[in-house]
C-alpha cells in the first residue's frame, strides 16, 4: 500500500489554521444585497444524472453554470437549462475554471465515480459547499480524504442519496424512519442483528452493469475530451463503451451493480442499525472471479461488525425466502408485501399489510405483530437536518454529509475490494485499513494518475 503524502495528524495540523476562517457564500455574506438573495450553484458533469430533480431542475437556488468534457453534453446542458427556465447560464471550459469562479456557491457533482473524490477536495479547497453524487468515492482512501478534508475546511457536504430520511425505502412500504425506530428502541433484541439484502427483499444488484473485455481502441470524437474524462482513472486507449452510460462496467470508473445501488441501499440501513459511527470488521465473498478490468457478478458478501450483526449481500438470490432484518430475539422484519401469501401459525395472510403500508414484523412464534400500534408507543428517532440550502445559509450538518456518508461508503467498498480479490479480509474501523494484508489495502488505497494525485492529497 502507498503510504499518502500526508498523514492524518500532519494534515489536520496544516489544516488548523485553514479552518479557523471558513469561507461563506454570498447570501450568507451580504444577505438581501446578494444577487437575487439566492445561493448560486453549477454542474460538474452533465449526464444523465445531472437531469435528474435534485441537480439542473432544482428550484432552491439559483442555477448559474455547467460543464462537461463532452461539448454536445454542454450545449444539451445550456439548452435545457434555459428551457428549465434559468436563462443563458456560463459554459466553463473545465472544473477548474468553475471552481475558481467566486460566484458560484455550491458545485454539483455529476460525474463518474472516479472523480468524486478529487473533485469534492478540490472544491471544498476552492471554498464551495458540496452536493455529490453517489457514490461518495469509489475508495476507502478517498473517501476518507475526502470526509477530513471537507471537515477541516468547514464546508458544507451533502451526498445524493436520501432514503435515511424521505422516500419509501423500496418495498419496505415505508419510510425508514418507523424502522430506525423499532431497531434503536430495542424490539430485535440485544444481539446481533442479521440483514439481508438481494432481489427477494426487494433490492436489485443491477449485475447488466458489466463491462466488455478486449476492448479496441477506437477515434475520439473532437467534441469529447478523452483525457479529461479519465481524469484520475488509469489511462486507457478510447473506446465508447468506456464512457457515458455504459462506464459503471468498469472498475476504473466505477463498480456495477454495487458502485451504482450501494449507497442507495446501504446508507439507510447503517443509520436503521445504528452504525453511523463504526465499520465492519470482517468481509466475506463468495461468487466467480473477476475480471481486472471488466466488472462481474457475485454470489453473495457477508459484512460483519464487531457486535456480530451481519449485512448480506444476496446476488445469487438463495437467501429470496429470507427477511429483510432478523433479530436475536427472533422477531423477524419483512418488505410490506412479503408476507402476503405465506403461511403463519397455520394461517394465511389477509391483504392488511399491504393496505396499511407498513412493514411487517413477526414475533419469535411467527405470530404478526401490530406495527402501527407498537410505532404509536416508542419514541421517535432524533431530527435531521433535511434542507441542505438550509445547511449553506445556518451551517448546520446536513443529514448526510461527510462523515456518515464516508462510513456507508466504506460498507460497499469493503465489498467492491473482496469481489476484486476474489476473498475475503480483516478490517480495523478505526485505523481503516486491512488487517496484515497488503493486496487487500491496494484495493482500498488506490494510486490516482498524474498531477490528480497532487491535487488530492496537498493541503
Amino acid at each position: 500500500m502507498k503510504v499518502l503524502k500526508h498523514s492524518r495528524r500532519s494534515f489536520l495540523k496544516g489544516a488548523a489554521s485553514i479552518g479557523a476562517f471558513n469561507l461563506l457564500p454570498a447570501n450568507v455574506l451580504w444577505g438581501a444585497t446578494a444577487p437575487s438573495n439566492q445561493i448560486t450553484r453549477a454542474l460538474i458533469g452533465y449526464g444523465s444524472i445531472a437531469r435528474s430533480h435534485n441537480h439542473l431542475p432544482f428550484k432552491g437556488s439559483r442555477l448559474v453554470g455547467l460543464c462537461d468534457p463532452d461539448q454536445l453534453h454542454v450545449a444539451e446542458g445550456l439548452t435545457e437549462a434555459e428551457k428549465a427556465g434559468w436563462g443563458k447560464i456560463k459554459a466553463y471550459k473545465d472544473f477548474v475554471e468553475l471552481l475558481a469562479d467566486p460566484g458560484v456557491d455550491v458545485v454539483h457533482i455529476c460525474t463518474p465515480p472516479h472523480w468524486h473524490g478529487v473533485q469534492s477536495v478540490m472544491a471544498a479547497r476552492a471554498g464551495k459547499d458540496i452536493w455529490c453524487e453517489k457514490p461518495m468515492t469509489r475508495t476507502v482512501g478517498e473517501g476518507k480524504r475526502v470526509m477530513e478534508y471537507v471537515k477541516a475546511k468547514g464546508r458544507m457536504f451533502r451526498l445524493n442519496t436520501w432514503f435515511r430520511f424521505e422516500g419509501g425505502f423500496y418495498g419496505m412500504g415505508t419510510t425508514v424512519k418507523p424502522i430506525r425506530q423499532v431497531v434503536e428502541n430495542g424490539l430485535f433484541g440485544k444481539g446481533p442483528i442479521k440483514c439481508v439484502f438481494g432481489a427477494g427483499q426487494g433490492f436489485s444488484w443491477k449485475f447488466y452493469w458489466s463491462g466488455k473485455v478486449n476492448l479496441q481502441p477506437e477515434i475520439c470524437p473532437k467534441h469529447f475530451d478523452w483525457d479529461m474524462w479519465l481524469g484520475p482513472a488509469p489511462w486507457k486507449p478510447y473506446n465508447k463503451h468506456r464512457t457515458h452510460g455504459t462506464f459503471r462496467g468498469y472498475w476504473d470508473y466505477d463498480a456495477g451493480g454495487l458502485g451504482d445501488m450501494a449507497q442507495h441501499y446501504l446508507d439507510p440501513l447503517q443509520y436503521l442499525l445504528c452504525k453511523d459511527e463504526t465499520s465492519p470488521v470482517k468481509i466475506d465473498y463468495v461468487g466467480p472471479k473477476q475480471h481486472p478490468e471488466a466488472v462481474g457478478r457475485f454470489d453473495r458478501i457477508t459484512l460483519t461488525y464487531a457486535d456480530g450483526t451481519e449485512v448480506i449481500l444476496d446476488g445469487d438470490e438463495s437467501l429470496k425466502n429470507e427477511p429483510f432484518l432478523r433479530g436475536s430475539n427472533g422477531v423477524t422484519l419483512w418488505p410490506a408485501n412479503k408476507l402476503e401469501g405465506k403461511e403463519i401459525n397455520g394461517g394465511w395472510t389477509n391483504t392488511d399489510v399491504a393496505k396499511r403500508q407498513y412493514f411487517g414484523m413477526l414475533d419469535a412464534n411467527g405470530n404478526r405483530m401490530d406495527v402501527p400500534a407498537i410505532l404509536k408507543e416508542l419514541p421517535d428517532p432524533a431530527p435531521q437536518q433535511t434542507d441542505f440550502m438550509d445547511s449553506v445559509r445556518t451551517r448546520k450538518q446536513f443529514a448526510l454529509n461527510e462523515e456518515n456518508g464516508f462510513r456507508s461508503s466504506t460498507m460497499f467498498n469493503l465489498a467492491i475490494a473482496a469481489e476484486r480479490l476474489g476473498r475475503g479480509f480483516e478490517f480495523d474501523p478505526d485505523a481503516l485499513v486491512a488487517k496484515n494484508d497488503e493486496a487487500a489495502n491496494r484495493f482500498l488505497y488506490q494510486e490516482l494518475r498524474g498531477k490528480w494525485s497532487d491535487e488530492m492529497f496537498r493541503d
